[in-house]
């Protein structure tokens, strides 16, 4: 479904962010992928979306050359992207209403979604009257509405309460895994435990220029019932070692591809301040502008 070979792309020079960047994935596949931020996570989901072309190297999706944005890519932001002016229902029909769908058919298609995603009766309010969880339903709608076969996801729930955010990434999933097109989903995150129940494979991005990164198999990822299970912290410290051994320039800014394990123990100077395990207290330096998070 996804094929990168030889990605090559920056900012201020042609390999600043990404120097070689192979990776492929296939149809149906629910990839999370995390990394320090300014290593070019958001940035590699614009040049899948055909928003950022590449200074070298090629990005094929459904087997065609990307050079532009595609009709059957959706995209979810943070920051929902609705129009102030217009209701629930209006912005869920937006892209059908580009398309020159007839308003019937519009309103049949938005309304089995409004229904799936349990907001259907706030389908007449604006969005400033709507909660942050209803915003990002309205445009998860807007999203599959048009059954998109590629879905890329930019921290889609970074803004929400723990509760709301638990609840959607489980809908999400649901709905995705129902479909009948079969979308290949991909999720850039910061949030490792997002990232573990999120992805059937999760890719850990080091700091930039990459040329490849950590690939960990996630085979319980997606399942409800996954969080309350001991395999789940256990892939959760795994993640975490392995981020912070891509925060490291160990490797001279390269990790491995292949789909192996790491070590889950992790020694005292990579815990926080809290005693737990996670990133290390020293920051990373960006390397990109916001946009390329």
């Amino acid at each position: 479904m996804i094929e990168v070979e030889d990605l090559r792309f920056g900012y201020r020079r042609p390999d600043e962010l990404f120097g070689g960047f192979t990776w492929s994935a296939d149809r149906g596949e629910v990839w999370s992928i995390l990394g320090p931020s300014g290593c070019g996570k958001t940035t590699l989901l614009y040049l899948l979306a055909g928003l950022r072309r590449p200074a070298g190297g090629s990005i094929r999706v459904d087997g065609r050359l990307v050079g532009g944005p595609r009709r059957s890519t959706g995209l979810i932001l943070q920051d929902h992207g609705l129009l102030p002016w217009a209701t629930a229902e209006e912005n869920a029909a937006l892209g059908l209403q580009i398309r020159g769908v007839p308003p019937a058919r519009r309103a049949e298609l938005v309304g089995r979604w409004l229904e799936a995603l349990g907001i259907a009766d706030v389908r007449r309010q604006y969005p400033w009257q709507l909660s942050g969880g209803q915003r990002q339903r309205v445009a998860i709608a807007r999203c599959l509405v048009l059954e998109p076969d590629l879905l890329l996801m930019d921290e889609p729930f970074a803004s929400l309460d723990a509760l709301t955010r638990e609840e959607l990434q489980e809908l999400l999933l649901e709905l995705a895994a129902a479909a009948t097109w079969r979308p290949t989903v991909v999720l850039v995150t910061h949030d490792v435990a997002e990232a573990v129940f999120v992805g059937q494979k999760v890719m850990v991005l080091p700091r930039p220029p990459i040329a490849g990164g950590l690939v960990l198999e996630n085979a319980l990822g997606g399942r409800p019932e996954y969080r309350l299970r001991t395999e789940f912290h256990e892939k959760c410290l795994e993640v975490r070692a392995a981020v912070a051994r891509g925060r490291g320039r160990d490797d001279g800014g390269r990790a491995s591809r292949r789909s192996e394990g790491v070590a889950t123990s992790i020694s005292p100077e990579k815990c926080g301040r809290s005693g737990e395990p996670g990133l290390p207290v020293t920051p990373a330096t960006d390397n990109a502008p916001e946009s390329g998070q």
